[in-house]
């Protein structure tokens, strides 16, 4: 069985990341959890309810398809879990919420797990409106 815990995080590209929060929270509805604009990249987290995952829109993020990013408790032990059962692990960074490891699919597919080591990251990113 896979080491997947809960769908987290929807990561998806954006080409215009201000326009993009406007439509999300203006016309669809959701609620705007942060826009942050560092490092010349833009990111903005909307969430429609808490059992749903976040929608993480973000203008760095290369490629049409999003990234379904789902949490684990150890991310080492799951990458190895994953390696031992055949899958191939991608490139490790971190986001704000701590390390992430994106997966090898042989679709157009794209998936990502992380572990949770910043768990104050919530409080404080949420209202932060940068643009």
């Amino acid at each position: 069985m896979a080491p997947f815990g809960p769908l987290d995080f929807i990561y998806m590209p954006s080409r215009d990341t201000a326009a993009d929060v406007e439509h999300f929270t203006d016309v669809l509805g959701g609620e705007l959890v942060f826009a942050i604009e560092r490092f010349g990249a833009r990111v903005a987290m909307v969430r429609f309810g808490q059992e749903a995952p976040a929608i993480v829109l973000a203008d760095h993020l290369h490629g049409e398809a999003p990234v379904l990013v789902f949490r684990v408790e150890d991310l080492d032990a799951a990458v190895n879990e994953l390696e031992e059962q055949g899958a191939t692990a991608g490139a490790r960074t971190g986001f704000p919420y701590g390390p992430i490891q994106l997966l090898e699919l042989p679709g157009p597919q794209r998936m990502a797990l992380y572990e949770r080591t910043r768990p104050e990251m919530d409080d404080r990113l949420a209202g932060r409106r940068d643009f």
